[in-house]
């Protein structure tokens, strides 16, 4: 039986009940309840206890809201609605399209909140829903929802993340009144794309603010790493009023991490526990990679223990901050720990602990590892878990056996990037061993590889080995090629405010000043050397 009409179930008693429902036993004496004492004169009284199940991100709820849709002899399309969500929420993204379709094959029209998390699912689906995402499009404008802010904000959304701010951006002019919603989806989306010029420039043309807003821009700069200017973001946020959300904080702790902001880190960490946001996992995991970043390993450590629900995430954060700070065997006791605790390692961790490994030197455990990763935890090694095992073997010297392991697991040099290449070429240079270094070279220069750190390190293993004529050569190709090296970066923090330094750079206001200090102390260090002698 098809019901088309729209109920308020706000009005129903139940729902106050529903929404102190903890345990599946408690939804299911609700459930009872209605079928003994509702459902036979109001077969759509189930809505509101279908939405709760369907909406839950509980597991074991929105299997019994399945069960219960698939049962129901009467829907209407607030459970429809609900279904949809439910299905989106769950990560199932195809169930949700086909509970879209069945809505309609019922006769069924969708509403303004069938729309958002039906793009929703195309977006999860990815580039291979584009063709999904075009239909949808086209049953929102036969709908006439084509101007509904939270609608287009959803299809906004879908066109970023399919590299098409073009159409976004033509759907978002032709809204006549625009709400913050709307704003924030374009700022967003230009932000994803890394454009970070209109993402800026519509920001500050935005009649209002809201959290979610501040937090695009942010977000924005983050990707781009510009930690810097997303701390100068954030002090604007505060001068502006905005109390900060969970997505605002998570940006200023990486910009903290990044920037070695200790004491900012220290205040953000305060306010979260303030507004009860450090249970937050994504908060917490930000933290710990603040504090490992920032050398604090021990504050790292409370954090990271202090997170009821660890997910693989927050494992793989704390796993890289003790192998950052130099301690390997740390790293591979929580990597047990995390298999032992039931949590999947993915890629990331992977790369941690075989980094973990390679600065200490543990070369059978590295070796242990990288076997174990496709046949024991059903990883597939990517070039970034090559690049590390091949770093391992040339820092421990074995400088055949990792120029072997290219070879042969890898397809030769071709395959790799500029980190494998530089961690062999490195090795070269510390050990010593011109004979490996030259083959590596000429077969990188028969490739036309352009990568300056390894025609840097090629030249300074030429030059220190005595192979003059090599060293010009390599040069020459520098110069040709008007290769520059980035320029070394220095960080600091003084009185809550981050400096940060570039070799060459003498444009800080205070330049001058640094120099004459600088040459004062060298005075004074050559002088007490002088005197010594």
């Amino acid at each position: 039986m098809i019901r088309k009409g729209v109920i308020n179930y706000q009005s129903n008693p139940l729902v106050s009940f529903l929404k102190k429902c903890r345990t599946l036993n408690q939804l299911k004496q609700i459930h009872a309840h209605l079928l003994k004492s509702h459902l036979p004169g109001n077969p759509f009284a189930i809505g509101p206890l279908l939405s709760l199940a369907a909406t839950s991100n509980n597991p074991s709820f929105f299997s019994h809201g399945c069960l219960i849709f698939q049962n129901l002899s009467h829907r209407n399309i607030f459970i429809y609605n609900s279904m949809i969500r439910g299905y989106v929420l769950s990560q199932a993204p195809v169930r949700a399209i086909l509970c879209y379709l069945n809505m309609l094959n019922y006769g069924f029209s969708a509403n303004n909140y069938t729309f958002p998390p039906l793009i929703k699912a195309c977006n999860i689906l990815g580039s291979t829903s584009k063709l999904i995402g075009y239909l949808v499009h086209a049953h929102v404008v036969t709908s006439g929802f084509d101007e509904d802010p939270f609608v287009v904000s959803a299809l906004i959304e879908f066109y970023s993340l399919n590299y098409d701010m073009g159409t976004a951006r033509t759907l978002f002019d032709r809204i006549p009144k625009r709400d913050v919603v709307l704003w924030t989806a374009m700022v967003d989306g230009y932000g994803k794309m890394g454009d970070i010029e209109n993402a800026r420039t519509l920001f500050e043309e935005m009649p209002d603010r809201n959290a979610i807003s501040w937090s695009a821009i942010m977000a924005a700069y983050s990707r781009a790493g510009d930690f810097k200017e997303v701390l100068c973001l954030f002090r604007r946020m505060q001068e502006a009023g905005i109390k900060p959300n969970e997505s605002v904080l998570v940006s200023i702790l990486t910009a903290c991490a990044n920037l070695g902001a200790l004491a900012q880190g220290l205040w953000i960490h305060s306010y979260a526990k303030l507004c009860s946001f450090d249970s937050n996992t994504i908060l917490a995991t930000a933290l710990v990679d603040m504090y490992s970043k920032c050398g604090c390993v021990d504050s790292a450590l409370s954090t990271f223990h202090g997170i009821p629900s660890k997910d693989a995430g927050a494992w793989n954060a704390m796993i890289s901050g003790v192998a950052m700070n130099g301690d390997a065997r740390k790293s591979l006791e929580l990597f047990n720990d995390m298999v032992s605790n039931g949590t999947q390692p993915t890629e990331t961790t992977f790369v941690a602990v075989l980094t973990a490994c390679t600065h200490a030197r543990l070369v059978k455990e590295g070796l242990k590892l990288f076997e174990q990763m496709s046949s024991n935890y059903g990883v597939e090694p990517q070039l970034e878990h090559y690049g590390c095992l091949v770093d391992l073997m040339a820092r421990a010297g074995m400088l055949t056996e990792a120029e072997k392991f290219i070879e042969e697991k890898m397809g030769g040099l071709g395959r790799g990037d500029a980190n494998v290449w530089g961690a062999l070429l490195g090795a070269c240079r510390t050990y010593g061993n011109i004979e490996v270094g030259n083959r590596v070279w000429r077969k990188l220069a028969d490739m036309g590889v352009a990568d300056c750190g390894s025609h840097v390190l090629s030249y300074n293993l030429y030059k220190e080995s005595g192979w003059d004529m090599e060293a010009k050569r390599v040069r020459r190709l520098i110069s040709e090629a008007g290769m520059k090296k980035k320029p070394g970066c220095s960080i600091i923090e003084v009185d809550g405010t981050v400096e940060v330094f570039l070799a060459g750079d003498l444009s800080h206001s205070q330049a001058p000043e640094i120099c004459r200090t600088l040459d004062f102390l060298f005075n004074i260090g050559s002088l007490e050397n002088y005197n010594g002698a």
